[in-house]
């Protein structure tokens, strides 16, 4: 992993996102990892945009990750937002041509300190499969620990793989 820490601005998915939002979400190469098995209509987009994108009433939030020049190279999600017990999964894509240069790291700083200091969460957890091990490897330099292993938990054109759970406790929570 580089030992970049490139800018990158987190922000609200707007509207005009749905074209970039749509070529991700139809990119059968991330389909795996995103729990994914039909493609999205240009208009569902645009429908999850214009009404669903709220933390508070859906449980989750798509947040763009944009890089000092303003192009949007990824998203980042908070999603199983449980507010009586104080937590959230997140998941993070990175487009294909920016990964390695440290913008997920950035970006996963920011998210943290967002759901511990905004939000006010007592702990994050990441879902992974264990061939993962670009994830692995960034989400343990974060301070995320192994909590949970599913044996054969997810279905893959060779057979089936395990998934592991990770998890960052907030150790500033009162």
């Amino acid at each position: 992993m580089s030992e970049n820490n490139p800018f990158v601005n987190i922000r609200a998915a707007e509207p005009n996102d749905a074209d970039t939002i749509y070529a991700w979400e139809n990119d059968t190469e991330i389909w795996r990892v995103s729990e994914t098995y039909t493609p999205y209509s240009l208009f569902q987009i645009e429908q999850f945009l214009m009404n669903n994108n709220d933390l508070f009433s859906m449980k989750q939030l798509r947040l763009m990750i944009d890089n000092k020049e303003g192009t949007s190279i990824g998203c980042i999600d908070i999603y199983d937002y449980d507010p009586v017990n104080s937590r959230a999964g997140i998941g993070i894509l990175i487009q294909k041509k920016y990964r390695k240069q440290g913008y997920a790291l950035s970006a996963l700083k920011k998210i943290i300190n967002y759901c511990f200091n905004i939000l006010i969460l007592k702990q994050l957890y990441i879902l992974t499969s264990i061939d993962n091990i670009d994830s692995i490897n960034l989400f343990e330099t974060l301070g995320f620990v192994k909590c949970g292993h599913r044996k054969e938990w997810i279905k893959t054109p060779k057979g089936f793989i395990d998934e592991i759970e990770y998890q960052y406790i907030n150790k500033d929570y009162q």
